[in-house]
């Protein structure tokens, strides 16, 4: 007897288009993921019941043409938020990847996507920022320090969250910083 063996999967990653900003369905499924996935990796950073996002916001960004989602055999595994900050630099923020999945290569897959729109953009850099504790190493951040490091991010500063995002601070259960890497394209 043969034993079965698992049909191929088919991962699919693409610019959301704008449209999907009316399906209110499909930005609440994001959202929630999106918060699903900063709740286990920012565990210990935010008070209790802080989300990392709203259905409303993240209908700004998918109108904004701003989310890529990845897709494997037609679920939503994935997501990251592209940006372009200035006329050489753009930004991936906010990347996810289904706690189910994790280890798949869809985190890879959705940053390959969102380097590769950038150049398409004519971007010769891209940004990531890492909310990190000011007094103590968070494992998960420990590992996307690592991660992005492995993959050509390099740190390029270190940002007050009070500076840069005002009013984030105080949401905070622990003295937070963010650390901007940058890769060159």
């Amino acid at each position: 007897m043969d034993a079965a063996v698992d049909p191929p999967h088919t991962l699919e990653v693409g610019l959301v288009p704008a449209a999907a900003a009316r399906d209110a369905a499909f930005v609440g499924h994001v959202a929630d993921l999106v918060n699903v996935v900063y709740a286990d990796a920012e565990r210990g950073l935010w008070q209790e019941g802080v989300e990392r996002t709203t259905a409303e916001q993240m209908g700004a960004i998918i109108r904004d043409g701003e989310l890529a989602a990845a897709r494997l055999d037609g679920e939503l595994v994935g997501a990251v938020r592209l940006q372009r900050l200035d006329a050489d630099l753009g930004e991936l923020g906010m990347l996810v990847a289904s706690p189910e999945r994790r280890g798949a290569g869809i985190g890879r897959e959705l940053v390959a996507f969102a380097e590769q729109w950038a150049r398409e953009q004519g971007l010769r850099r891209m940004q990531l920022e890492l909310l990190v504790p000011r007094t103590w190493t968070h494992p998960v951040k420990a590992f996307l320090d690592d991660w992005y490091t492995r993959i050509g991010y390099r740190p390029v500063r270190s940002g007050r969250l009070d500076e840069d995002y005002p009013g984030m601070e105080a949401r905070l259960a622990t003295p937070c910083d963010f650390r901007i890497y940058h890769k060159e394209l």
